[in-house]
């Protein structure tokens, strides 16, 4: 029997300078006094933000990582976690499965570019630290670290038709209910994912391959990313996620590095809740050793191949969230943030995402943004970005490839996702695209 998941739309919210504006206004504050009142909002988020180090270290790469008491992480300053007691272990484990490499050059597991220049000591965790111009960049303080509310492209219902066949293409229907395989329901997004769906899912793990894509616009009210990663989700309208991979993100970061993330949400992104790494109270880190937001090795085309393993998986004892990260348990997100997710996810999606207002402008005649997923050579191929080792812990409780997996493509003329699953010893999962080309203008 087919599946339908409906998703609406979310409004942002206005911006601290906006605000700042309208107290001009009303009660004649001068340049002077707003520039004083700017920076004592940045540095009241700077100091929220940045909790007190018992080391630092200066990576070679730029980034300045603060090695901060376990007990003194910004995931604690939730309201829903004042009372919270940090579990070091998950109550359960499973056994570290091993992919099977099927290409020419093996890919090697990815490190950090930070451990080259030190190590935290046992009892803190690793904090990339932020400085004042990553949140000049920002634009709004209340939405620091945070995606963008997804923005549908149909102002009614978007609807998912799914029907559970092995492996199949995972179509949208238009108002009329035919299939238009060229219909996106976002105008700022776009993926090429594989999704499975129809159980209640305790698990996702998946293996990601490196890659450094370039994104065209890093800045201003356009500004772009592109990302790989693993899903998982619930709610009606799919409105609480937890994910986890890698990102290219300029706007955050200020620069084209490609680093580790991991985001969780409660609202599709909309209304202020969740964000990226330790940007806003809620992941509890226990890890010593990985820095989220950490700069990594990228893979060449010529050179050595990198690929990140990831898990996540559900404790039935604590109800926690556990992140898995190249076999190191790296920490958890608490049952407290959650709703319906607290229990179980209802999907689950490994692939690319490409972020870009200039999607939209698609339908206005106006060029397709040129930023690039995975590593920009369409799914169709042997050398594009895939994710491999693709396992699911449902009802069963045990580890295994999904029974139902369905590709699915936004715009498939710009980005493409691929399912190998003939004659490979395990399905390796393809996905990328150029973004702008002759295939898409």
């Amino acid at each position: 029997m087919g599946k339908r998941v409906i998703l609406y739309g979310f409004g942002g919210k206005f911006c601290f300078l906006l605000v700042l504006a309208s107290m001009v206004s009303s009660f004649g504050l001068d340049e002077e006094s707003i520039s004083k009142e700017n920076d004592l909002e940045i540095e009241r988020k700077l100091e929220m933000l940045n909790k007190p180090a018992v080391k630092s270290i200066q990576s070679e790469d730029g980034d300045v990582i603060d090695c901060v008491d376990i007990y003194k992480q910004p995931s604690l300053d939730h309201p829903a976690l004042k009372n919270h007691n940090i579990q070091m272990t998950p109550t359960i484990t499973y056994p570290k499965t091993e992919s099977v490499d099927t290409r020419n050059n093996a890919s090697r597991s990815v490190s950090q570019v930070w451990q080259k220049s030190g190590s935290c000591p046992e009892g803190t965790i690793p904090i990339r630290r932020i400085q004042k111009q990553d949140l000049l960049r920002a634009g709004s303080l209340d939405r620091y670290g945070m995606k963008s509310p997804y923005v549908f492209s149909n102002p009614n219902n978007t609807v998912y038709d799914i029907t559970p066949n092995k492996t199949h293409n995972f179509n949208y229907l238009n108002q009329t209910g035919v299939s238009d395989a060229s219909y996106s329901p976002y105008s700022n997004r776009s993926l090429a994912v594989l999704l499975t769906l129809g159980y209640n899912y305790t698990g996702a793990r998946g293996e990601i391959s490196v890659w450094n894509p370039q994104v065209e616009i890093p800045e201003g009210p356009d500004r772009e990313y592109s990302a790989a990663q693993i899903w998982v989700a619930n709610g009606d309208y799919l409105d609480e996620s937890i994910e986890a991979g890698w990102i290219v993100h300029p706007h955050n970061y200020g620069d084209n590095a490609t680093r580790f993330f991991i985001y969780w949400t409660v609202d599709n992104s909309g209304t202020g809740t969740g964000c990226f790494n330790l940007l806003c109270p809620g992941f509890v880190q226990t890890n010593n050793e990985i820095v989220l937001g950490g700069k990594l090795d990228v893979s060449s085309f010529e050179g050595q191949q990198y690929h990140m393993s990831l898990f996540i998986y559900w404790d039935n004892n604590t109800q926690c969230w556990w992140l898995e990260y190249d076999g190191k348990q790296v920490g958890y997100w608490p049952s407290e943030l959650f709703g319906a997710l607290k229990q179980s996810a209802a999907t689950v999606q490994w692939g690319g995402e490409v972020q870009s207002n200039f999607l939209s402008q698609r339908k206005t005649n106006h060029t397709h943004t040129s930023a690039k997923m995975g590593n920009g050579i369409e799914a169709l191929h042997h050398y594009s970005a895939w994710i491999r080792n693709i396992k699911i812990i449902d009802n069963s409780t045990v580890e295994k490839y999904p029974e139902w997996v369905h590709e699915y493509m936004d715009e498939p003329d710009c980005y493409s996702s691929y399912n190998w699953v003939e004659n490979v010893e395990e399905p390796v999962f393809y996905f990328g695209g150029p973004g702008r080309s002759p295939k898409c203008p």
